[in-house]
């Protein structure tokens, strides 16, 4: 059994929880205690009924997510936000939640686990976000086609392929999650095959205009990686067990 005090003093220290700038209603850290034990962690990249529901009948009492309860803002606790709450406090589950400071961590990162699946060496940091670099970018030398191949690998599923850019790949942009709309800014950086979770439909004619390949792997599957690697992490930290909890959005 772990304290709930010790892993979450570790994890925001780890994952430098009051450095990192984010949106304010990301609420980064804990956001609902419970009665201060930790016996099983669980790891999903949304909070919602259906992930603290599977949480409840596995017994997990600290679920860490990528995208916590109060992505709305202030509200009344009445309807989802209350049958959430009322999940966590019957069942003692307590709720962590790290957004940007878990896109960009070096070793459990979003960005850093897509970067190490697909092989890139020497990844550096880039597109600066709320003070701090969001992205990884790399030089490479890789057909476009065995890229893909390889980002189909790492996800576990389809990718939507936007193939405006050079067939021979030389410089790649990572940034999981919904950074599309940030397209002109990653073409600056003489990248010519951005990698992210999803984009609007006008950053497809940009990427054509911009002669640049635009690789797009799902919002949720380019997330899941950080959770799971922060609860692998934890888990063998702490010597408790840990679980994914699996709940896409199909986005």
């Amino acid at each position: 059994m772990a304290s709930l005090s010790d892993i979450v003093s570790y994890t925001d220290d780890f994952l430098r929880i009051r450095e990192v700038g984010d949106w304010d209603n990301a609420l980064n850290g804990l956001q609902i205690e419970n009665s201060g034990r930790v016996t099983r962690i669980g790891a999903a990249v949304d909070v919602s009924t259906r992930v603290l529901t599977e949480a409840a009948k596995t017994k997990v009492d600290l679920l860490i997510v990528h995208h916590g309860l109060f992505w709305a803002g202030l509200q009344p606790v009445r309807s989802a936000l209350r049958r959430q709450l009322q999940l966590a406090f019957s069942n003692d589950i307590a709720l962590y939640s790290a957004h940007l400071p878990l896109d960009i961590h070096p070793k459990v990162g979003n960005n850093a686990a897509l970067a190490k699946a697909l092989g890139l060496k020497s990844a550096q940091p880039f597109l600066e976000e709320k003070g701090q670099p969001v992205g990884l970018k790399a030089r490479a030398s890789i057909p476009r086609s065995e890229l893909i191949r390889k980002l189909r690998k790492a996800l576990g599923g389809p990718v939507k392929v936007f193939d405006f850019g050079p067939n021979e790949i030389r410089a790649i942009g990572v940034v999981t999650g919904g950074a599309g709309s940030e397209i002109y800014r990653v073409a600056q950086e003489n990248i010519d095959t951005f990698i992210t979770g999803e984009a609007p439909h006008w950053a497809v004619v940009a990427a054509e205009e911009l002669g640049m390949n635009l690789l797009l792997g799902g919002h949720y599957a380019t997330e899941v990686l950080g959770v799971k690697a922060l609860a692998a992490h934890l888990s063998n930290r702490f010597k408790v067990q840990w679980e994914f909890i699996d709940c896409p959005t199909g986005l």
